[in-house]
């Protein structure tokens, strides 16, 4: 009578929803307070007080019918090209509002893409660790098939000898998530490069495009100093997926964009199958509000030096308790080896000290857990003693 595979879908949520989900009802239990929750990248810093000023703007402006009302399906031409002035000014580019279609989020974005691209046999492949909804989105959502390169977990940067024999006929996008969800690493312009010659070069030997999707909900949360090259300026054939979520702490009002440049092989197809994807999939339009309020906060962060401020107080923590971790270099997230092989195993162990943690499996990368550190920072200090006895335990 249904859907076998989505009833199967639907019955499950993903190994992150789960321990979320267990996470409230423990707090039921012994009081919010008690447990230290690190298993969603929920954001903690607020939203920026120019976004609070935005939605009353928009609201004074345009009342409360023109406010709320339908856009065009792409998005409203006006928010197009605040993005698309955004990115000119900061990254030396020349989009235009025709460049941009507004999604509900990156996963809107990224499951519109996979969907414009996918035809008949065609492969998608991941770069572990990666984001474990991507399985979702390209096998589910799109009928095509998920390839994943396995981990360099020295440094989490690419593996070119495997991602090159990866690569076949059936290959028709990679996909790259940079700063990185869960690892925190970034991609220098080197590696950038460096890809870009590597599909430029398969491109032409199984002659047709291999395209790339790089998915960057988290492109302003870079730390260090470090600079994020803007991936189009290297590779013609980028499709770019952006959220608002964790830039401007909105994750909830599901606001992001798809980019196409002009540059892209066939360009005015490939925005005709997004937007056909979009129209497929029933995304009548973003969300009419936030896509205005977006546009007027295009540019602008929350305070990310917390999460800076966090993620080195809680790796300088692991690491003198004998975790072996790389230094994230952006997004909010830590990926320890876990102290046993099974991270699973791990995972329900600290449970018992109340340690809410995501096993690596999902994200490709058995042995390792995800630590969400965009917790307020009161959390992590009172968390680090459990971790303390946690880690005692497997000394003793």
């Amino acid at each position: 009578m249904f859907a076998k595979s989505m009833i199967e879908l639907g019955q499950k949520r993903s190994t992150i929803r789960e321990i979320f989900e267990y996470g409230k009802r423990r707090a039921a239990e012994v009081g919010a307070e008690n447990i230290y929750d690190f298993s969603i990248g929920n954001p903690s810093v607020p939203a920026p007080d120019s976004v609070r000023e935005a939605v009353i703007d928009v609201l004074d402006t345009n009342g409360p019918v023109g406010s709320h009302s339908y856009t065009s399906a792409q998005g409203d031409a006006d928010v197009r090209k605040a993005m698309a002035d955004d990115l000119n000014r900061r990254f030396g580019t020349h989009f235009h509002a025709d460049n941009f279609y507004m999604t509900v989020g990156a996963a809107a974005a990224l499951s519109a893409c996979f969907k414009a691209l996918a035809e008949p046999e065609d492969e998608f492949i991941a770069i572990a660790p990666f984001f474990p909804e991507y399985r979702c989105f390209v096998e589910k959502g799109a009928g095509a098939k998920l390839v994943v390169v396995d981990a360099d977990t020295s440094a989490f940067q690419i593996d070119f000898d495997k991602l090159s024999a990866a690569i076949n006929a059936h290959t028709k996008a990679v996909i790259i998530n940079s700063p990185n969800n869960p690892s925190g690493t970034i991609y220098s312009e080197e590696t950038i490069q460096r890809l870009a010659e590597l599909l430029t070069r398969k491109s032409k030997e199984f002659a047709h495009p291999i395209f790339l999707i790089s998915d960057e909900p988290y492109r302003e949360l870079v730390y260090g100093g470090l600079e994020l090259p803007f991936v189009t300026k290297y590779y013609n054939n980028t499709f770019v997926c952006y959220s608002y979520s964790k830039s401007l702490s909105l994750p909830g009002e599901r606001i992001g964009y798809i980019l196409v440049p002009d540059e892209m092989d066939n360009a005015k197809e490939a925005y005709a199958a997004v937007c056909g994807a979009g129209r497929s999939l029933g995304y009548v339009n973003a969300p009419s509000l936030f896509q205005r309020v977006a546009a007027k906060c295009a540019g602008q962060t929350s305070d990310i030096s917390i999460y800076e401020k966090s993620g080195n107080m809680l790796y300088e923590g692991l690491i003198k308790l004998g975790f072996t971790c790389v230094k994230p270099q952006g997004a909010f997230y830590l990926f320890p080896q876990s102290l046993e092989p099974d991270a699973n195993a791990f995972c329900e162990r600290a449970k018992k000290y109340d340690l809410l943690l995501v096993p690596g499996d999902d994200f490709g990368c058995p042995g390792h857990v995800r630590i969400s550190y965009c917790v307020p920072t009161e959390r992590i200090e009172k968390a680090l003693p459990k971790f303390a006895e946690l880690a005692a335990e497997y000394k003793r």
